[in-house]
């Protein structure tokens, strides 16, 4: 790590206290959690699939013969009629994520001069080293092991896998298997949940070079060793996992490190190396680039540390994402009682989290998230019919990664009535396609499904003609006049609008026509007397403005409904919706979030205060993951993977036809280049700026004619294929 450019790590120079503080890797799949304690290194061990069983009914509510009625009771002005519209159920969380285990490697007692903890961006390595001790894993992308090797003259371990973790259930049914094999040993760890024939299995293998392994159940002891590798890996299963099949796959898998690592490397490495942002350092400090993550987040409106944050989220983002998305907490926690169930929370964290895919250039986060989508449809269908009666599909507002039903809802938060979700969580997809010039068939055909809900469900007119979402909801929050559940909320108007209008663009024929007709049916968005653009469309719903959540702005960001250029009448009317809103309970989301649509909305001042709420708020720990709230209460990946799209956004925004630079860059950050980044038609872009100008470098992967929008006026581009296009802004 040099004092000259940006950073692509992170380090401490003493072991992690706290599981929060300890550094991270993951493929996706597996994930990692490492202390670094030379004396007593633990490794917690995640997978994506362990989510515990909770004895709840997973079903949606069969509630669609009651719609009509509920429906004629809010459109006479009952204002509570939602309230009843269940099925009697009490709130009902998504199965809970969890970690598997700890492995424990300790050591005789000792001193260990020279300690140093690290965490490699680039290539997913943590390490922990000191004199005569060093300590090296990473999470294969490659072969879906977490792959840990300690070197040092003459080591002796004890190594054991090790269940108790804060939250463990006390009735887990715990089994462990400790057997020597030619390598050294293979240990497992198997935990059946309380009333369940389901279970977790870890198993790990030792492969000792030099010295001797004996079993000291339920671990392994290791004396005077040149190294030690570990290969691990954790399956969620019925009945019981064949461990020795296990063992073997994980003996076939058996090479040095350093070929490991090039497999690993050489997925992980290509990812995370396209897109880099370098904001100019400190010149009154300019070793501030090198100093420990703990000592810069005491800066925090330091350039440096944004630049580690913006590199610390992609790295985190990208581990997090393989067979699913990240959830609530990424892929990582060292503790059973995980908040909010550790859930996808499809109404607001997920996509947040996600916002940066696209233009960040990490197709495998998207991917993890069409194949969480993918998986689930069959479950949205179900919620469609069981709900309102229709066909298509309707997403829930939580999921746990196994069940895609709408199931978590109450008088509070009745998302089973939201309708909004499916649009809100195909988006990225959508915006992944025209990034790549492509039309993934799997969203075309889910689009699809989409449309034919509306088509069954917007069959309520009010008294001008127009559609009425009825019910409507608008998350989390409620008119100050009348109950969560409603009508026309912003959120659902806007969704249903993109829904209907994609759809029918990837579906040319009779079904556009209709879909395009249903699309223009439905009514404006609302101005309400503050001047701000209404929550609710409905005459006479007022406003809630102190909350966390900013739905109704869904047509700003991520939509391209409402913007400065096309629609500046509601583009004002957003921008003073934002003014007027407040951040409740400061929760990271919402202030990233707010970020996210002042950035579109052209307000730098308004993006670097959001930020600043972040910053100063003391919401990022050691592992530089994130917080949900203030003063790093309760672990949460919001803020730091949502960090890096709120970066992007206020430097460079894109439309298939329209370029904008430097829309709101705020002051604090005069100099700076961002390079690799990737706009929706097509093309990749290298912008640096300073105060004395900015240049771009525009890299078109397909001849398109875009419009360029900087603050001294609007051009036209004509982009060809394969031809550099260089820009030089003297005004920004």
């Amino acid at each position: 790590m040099t004092d000259s450019a940006p950073v692509h790590g992170t380090w401490e120079p003493l072991p992690a206290a706290r599981w929060e503080d300890g550094f991270l890797s993951g493929n996706g799949h597996h994930g990692a959690l490492v202390f670094g304690d030379p004396n007593d290194e633990r490794v917690v061990v995640t997978h994506h699939t362990l989510v515990r069983p909770n004895g709840g009914d997973p079903r949606p509510p069969q509630l669609a013969a009651d719609l009509p009625a509920l429906q004629d009771r809010l459109l006479a002005g009952d204002t509570t009629a939602a309230e009843s519209f269940t099925d009697g159920r009490p709130l009902q969380w998504v199965r809970p994520f969890h970690p598997a285990f700890q492995i424990r490697l300790r050591r005789p007692p000792g001193g260990c001069p020279g300690y140093r903890r690290d965490v490699d961006f680039t290539t997913g390595v943590v390490r922990a080293a000191c004199t005569g001790w060093t300590s090296r894993l990473f999470v294969s992308r490659a072969d879906d092991v977490i792959v840990q090797q300690v070197t040092g003259p003459g080591l002796t371990l004890d190594v054991d896998l090790d269940h108790r973790l804060p939250g463990a259930p006390a009735g887990l049914g715990v089994g462990h298997g400790a057997v020597l094999t030619p390598e050294g040993a293979l240990l497992s760890l198997r935990a059946r949940y309380p009333d369940s024939d389901l279970a977790c299995t870890g198993v790990t293998l030792l492969a000792v070079t030099g010295g001797t392994t004996t079993l000291t159940p339920p671990g392994a002891h290791v004396e005077g060793a040149r190294s030690v590798l570990l290969l691990t890996r954790v399956h969620r299963h019925t009945g019981e996992l064949d461990v020795v099949a296990e063992g073997r796959a994980l003996r076939d898998l058996l090479a040095g490190y350093d070929e490991l690592l090039g497999r690993h490397a050489a997925l992980h490495r290509t990812a995370y190396e396209r897109v880099t942002l370098g904001l100019a350092a400190d010149p009154a400090d300019p070793a501030e680039r090198a100093m420990p993550g703990s000592e810069l987040l005491k800066r925090p409106r330091s350039a440096a540390l944004l630049e580690r944050l913006f590199a610390a989220g992609r790295y985190h983002l990208l581990s997090a994402s393989g067979l699913f998305p990240p959830r609530l907490t990424g892929l990582w926690t060292g503790d059973w009682n995980t908040a909010w169930s550790g859930a996808f929370t499809n109404d607001a964290n997920l996509n947040l989290q996600t916002a940066s895919a696209a233009a960040a250039a990490l197709p495998e986060v998207t991917e993890a998230h069409a194949s969480l989508i993918q998986r689930q449809l069959p479950d949205w269908r179900d919620n469609a019919r069981a709900v309102f009666g229709t066909r298509g599909a309707v997403a829930p507002g939580h999921t746990d990664g196994e069940s895609g039903h709408s199931y978590h809802f109450s008088r509070e938060y009745p998302l089973h009535l939201w309708t909004a979700g499916a649009d809100w969580l195909l988006k990225p997809l959508v915006d992944h396609d025209e990034t790549h010039g492509t039309r993934d068939p799997r969203t075309t055909a889910a689009l699809a499904e989409v449309a034919l809900f509306y088509e069954d469900f917007l069959t309520r007119t009010d008294d001008d003609g127009r559609l009425v979402v009825v019910p409507s909801y608008s998350p989390e929050n409620r008119p100050a006049n009348a109950s969560w559940g409603t009508l026309n909320a912003a959120m659902d108007l806007s969704a249903a609008r993109h829904a209907l209008r994609t759809a029918a663009a990837r579906h040319p024929g009779p079904d556009a026509d209709r879909w395009r007709a249903l699309a223009d049916r439905l009514p404006p968005h609302r101005i309400n007397e503050d001047g701000a653009l209404a929550e609710w469309a409905w005459p006479g719903l007022e406003d809630s403005y102190d909350h966390r959540h900013l739905s109704h702005l869904y047509g700003v960001w991520p939509l391209d409904e409402i913007t400065p250029c096309d629609t500046p009448e509601l583009a004002a009317a957003a921008h003073r919706a934002l003014e007027l809103r407040g951040a409740e309970n400061d929760s990271a989301h919402g202030h990233l979030h707010h970020a996210l649509i002042a950035a579109r909305l052209r307000d730098g001042d308004r993006v670097a205060h959001a930020l600043g709420q972040v910053l100063d708020g003391d919401f990022f720990h050691a592992s530089l993951m994130s917080a949900h709230y203030p003063n790093r209460n309760v672990y949460n990946a919001d803020a730091a993977h949502t960090l890096p799209a709120v970066l992007i956004e206020m430097l460079v925004q894109s439309t298939p036809d329209r370029l904008v630079l430097l829309p709101a860059l705020p002051t604090a950050y005069p100099s700076g280049a961002l390079r690799g980044v990737r706009t929706r038609f097509g093309a990749e872009i290298d912008l640096t700026w300073s105060p004395d100008g900015a240049a771009a470098v525009i890299r078109p992967g397909r001849t398109h004619r875009v419009e360029l929008r900087t603050s001294s006026g609007t051009e036209s581009l004509h982009l060809v294929a394969g031809e550099d296009h260089a820009l030089t802004l003297r005004e920004w």
